[in-house]
């Protein structure tokens, strides 16, 4: 294994700071999911059959014994909930369809989507965020069906990511969809880089919002939080 060529980021800085000296600090460099450009080159099966050789060895190296019935497996099932299931909304393909409707019941204010529950993973030590969602818009003329809000907080949680980044890209892609800028969204989530590592907090819980529109004043915000309260 190259194990130069995977190391080769530990020389690098952010405002003058290693990443040794940043620790565990909260980093969000971009509102984009950081890609590279070729990430859609090799084919989901080449990827699978590449991150299995990838974590045996990882697992070799920590002392595990991979001819052990139970541990045999393993690579390829990390594999595949790699590339299938957790990290699947890094895949464009992968974006849910939506489909808008003509909003006939004339309903003209605001709809609360809340409790969305998401499984996402921090993108700084590659383990589980776990949250709620809670989203509001009011109707430009067109409504969207009430499952696919749910679908959209899912696509972007199913990659590594950082909170604020989540809340962002959700808020961007409704409002694309929409087409207004009434839009709201607001999550609430333990992050296990908090509470089963590091600092080992596990009663703390994150909160971030996105207010646009209508919704960026205090009656609205107010309004907002009664709804998820209650």
């Amino acid at each position: 294994m190259n194990t130069k060529a995977i190391s080769k980021n530990n020389g690098q800085k952010l405002n003058g700071f290693s990443t040794e000296a940043i620790g565990d600090d909260h980093l969000f460099t971009s509102l984009e999911t950081p890609m590279k450009a070729n990430a859609f080159d090799m084919s989901n099966e080449e990827k699978k059959s590449r991150i299995s050789i990838l974590f045996s060895e990882i697992m070799d190296v920590l002392g595990l014994d991979l001819t052990d019935d139970s541990l045999s497996g393993t690579p390829d099932r990390v594999a595949k909930m790699y590339v299938e299931e957790i990290f699947s909304g890094l895949d464009p393909q992968n974006k849910p369809k939506v489909a808008l409707f003509d909003n006939k019941y004339q309903y003209n204010q605001m709809l609360v989507e809340k409790n969305i529950t998401f499984y996402s993973n921090c993108e700084h030590h590659f383990v589980p965020i776990i949250g709620k969602a809670h989203i509001a818009y009011k109707s430009s003329g067109k409504v969207i069906g009430l499952s696919k809000l749910n679908r959209i907080v899912q696509y972007y949680a199913k990659r590594p990511q950082v909170q604020e980044r989540l809340t962002n890209q959700i808020a961007n892609e409704l409002k694309t969809v929409l087409e207004t800028d009434d839009v709201a969204v607001i999550i609430d989530a333990k992050h296990l880089c908090v509470s089963s590592r590091g600092v080992q907090d596990d009663t703390s819980t994150t909160v971030t919002t996105y207010y646009g529109g209508i919704f960026n004043s205090p009656e609205k915000i107010n309004e907002i939080q009664n709804y998820i309260n209650n």
